[in-house]
């Protein structure tokens, strides 16, 4: 008999077409159904795995047996079954109507959603993109500083390639561990694009799977695997990038930039003790930012000419004097970040983070505004899609009162960075200084619902509620910033206007016994809401002497600003050579 007669004889045909109907409906169950309630991208591949898995299956299975109204039976023994051809002759056709008139009502329903969805987002550039951690698959937790680190120098990469926007390392990485579905992250950081993958790094080997996701429909539009030795890792991140920029469509002149981490030297311990040195930076903590001069120090051992790990030493050294150092130790660690900034410019006269580092020494403690302004805006200029340079001239430019240029960069910051904290937190404070108090208190919580045990996010709710006059939300949020210094500045605002003034004038002693060090300029200011401005000058010029940070925000703290027709606070500005004309007269 005719292989192609007997295929049709035992119902094959009829059942390959009944299994594509079928599959494809349960591929628009879970393209468009499955996103809606939210089930992970992993199910829907496994669903269309299952599909093309079964297919061949289904056919040996429509060849050997036959359903027949008794059950399932083998072929031979269903034709000899009476009245079954006839009981099943339309049967296949119905099913077949019904999952083909479902699957075509799932399809367009799915395409109506989607574009009314995408027509209630924001406008998204298709050049834009998020790096998203990738996942260490070695199976040791201590490999994590490896993927965490070759995910931030991949954000570099992009961030070099004009016309593309790409997020900021501490919005991406806020996704680390978690399992939102690439909607509802494109949607959060606005891109239309998700860069993801994996690490496996064992020995001198290293293998990396990346995958260019659309962020609307989670559809693949690339992937590769690379399978190198660990000295080829900077070879990687350059076709990574490339690959992304063609499916983006995307013109490159030339080859894009080599990642500032590669070691002068090409020596991967220098490397890799640079990437140890930035997971401990991120800590945010003494201890961490004490272990990560530690490992750029030894970077800069194994690489004499590293000019990224000097710019990394010196934003260490610069955070841990205008963090938690003071006195003499203070003045050490400042010195210490000046000449790594330096010497990272020496080396890398082109390399943005030098030019930012060198930046904020000159902001503080140098308080040499007019040449941070210079380094801070050749930094952004080398790094335009980097929000970091953009919030540190936004600083800049709010200490200097120049508060509408300083929210214009500081929004653009955000842009690249929508779901960073500090970036919020700076906003505020310009916010604040501008008298516009409703707008800070909503970047303050949008802020402490990203990440509620924040820094300093409850000191500037703190000043809101004391200015508009609210005492019992000031101490409730001043009981909510973490312990520490921040927190007696806090405290010592709220009860100023409580009832208590023995409570008060205790609360201020408290800041000046364990904080006169590192705080003169919050004590100054704590003073100013006294209304006692002879105390106030006393402690503003301490901390002039020792080169406060805190200087960098006289023009946007409502407590000294009250006192700005005083004399002396003309001639302080003038001392620190601020334009005292620009500075914004705030609510009472």
């Amino acid at each position: 008999m005719n292989f192609f007669s007997e295929l049709k004889r035992r119902n094959v045909y009829k059942v390959a077409i009944a299994y594509g109907v079928v599959a494809w409906l349960l591929m628009q169950i879970a393209t468009q159904v499955f996103p809606f309630l939210e089930i992970p991208n992993w199910v829907v591949r496994l669903v269309i795995a299952l599909v093309v898995i079964g297919f061949p299956i289904a056919l040996v299975i429509a060849w050997a047996f036959e359903a027949t109204p008794e059950g399932i039976k083998r072929t031979e023994a269903a034709d000899s079954t009476p009245a079954t051809a006839s009981q099943k002759k339309h049967a296949w056709i119905y099913i077949v109507a019904i999952a083909a008139a479902i699957s075509v009502a799932l399809f367009f329903l799915g395409r109506y959603t989607t574009s009314k969805q995408a027509s209630a987002l924001p406008d998204v550039s298709a050049k834009s993109i998020a790096v998203l951690p990738l996942v260490n698959t070695s199976g040791d937790p201590g490999n994590d500083y490896f993927s965490d680190g070759l995910s931030e120098e991949l954000i570099a990469v992009l961030a070099k390639i004009p016309d593309l926007k790409i997020i900021g390392r501490s919005s991406s990485f806020l996704f680390k561990g978690k399992s939102d579905d690439s909607r509802t992250i494109g949607e959060k950081l606005g891109v239309a694009n998700l860069l993801e993958g994996s690490v496996r790094k064992q020995g001198d080997r290293v293998r990396i799977v990346a995958e260019l996701i659309n962020a609307a429909d989670g559809r693949t539009l690339w992937s590769d695997t690379y399978d190198r030795e660990l000295k080829d890792v900077f070879a990687v991140q350059s076709e990574i990038a490339t690959a992304v920029t063609e499916q983006l469509k995307i013109k490159l002149l030339g080859a894009p930039a080599k990642s500032d981490a590669a070691p002068s030297n090409d020596n991967l311990a220098a490397y890799n003790a640079l990437l140890q040195g930035t997971f401990y930076f991120r800590l945010s903590t003494e201890e961490g930012t004490r272990k990560a001069t530690e490992f750029y120090g030894e970077a800069i051992r194994l690489d004499p000419r590293y000019a990224l790990a000097y710019a990394n030493l010196s934003s260490a050294w610069r955070l841990l004097a205008a963090g938690w150092l003071g006195g003499a130790e203070a003045e050490e660690a400042f010195a210490k970040a000046r000449n790594a900034a330096q010497t990272a410019l020496s080396l890398a006269p082109d390399l943005s983070a030098a030019h930012e580092a060198l930046g904020f020494v000159l902001l503080t403690p140098d308080l040499n505004f007019t040449g941070a302004e210079a380094e801070l805006r050749k930094a952004e200029k080398l790094a335009p899609a980097d929000a970091g340079p953009k919030t540190a001239l936004s600083i800049l430019l709010a200490a200097q009162g120049r508060l509408a240029e300083s929210e214009n960069v500081a929004r653009q910051a955000l842009a690249l960075d929508p779901l960073g904290v500090t970036r919020y937190l700076y906003l505020a404070r310009i916010l604040i200084g501008g008298g516009r108090y409703d707008e800070a208190e909503a970047a303050l919580r949008k802020a402490a619902a990203l990440q509620p045990a924040a820094s300093r996010l409850h000191v500037h709710l703190t000043t809101i509620d004391v200015l508009r006059g609210n005492a019992t939300g000031a101490l409730q949020d001043a009981q909510l910033e973490p312990p520490g210094s921040w927190r007696d500045y806090a405290l010592a605002l709220a009860h100023q206007i409580q009832s208590d003034r023995a409570a008060a004038d205790a609360a201020l002693q408290k800041l000046i016994n364990e904080d006169a060090v590192n705080s003169p300029f919050q004590i100054a200011a704590v003073y100013g809401l006294r209304n006692e401005p002879d105390k106030m000058f006393e402690w503003l010029d301490r901390a002039y002497t020792a080169r406060d940070p805190g200087l960098t925000q006289l023009l946007v703290t409502p407590f000294i600003l009250t006192h700005k027709n005083d004399l002396r606070f003309a001639a302080f500005c003038q001392k620190l050579k601020l334009p005292v004309s620009t500075t914004v007269v705030t609510k009472p």
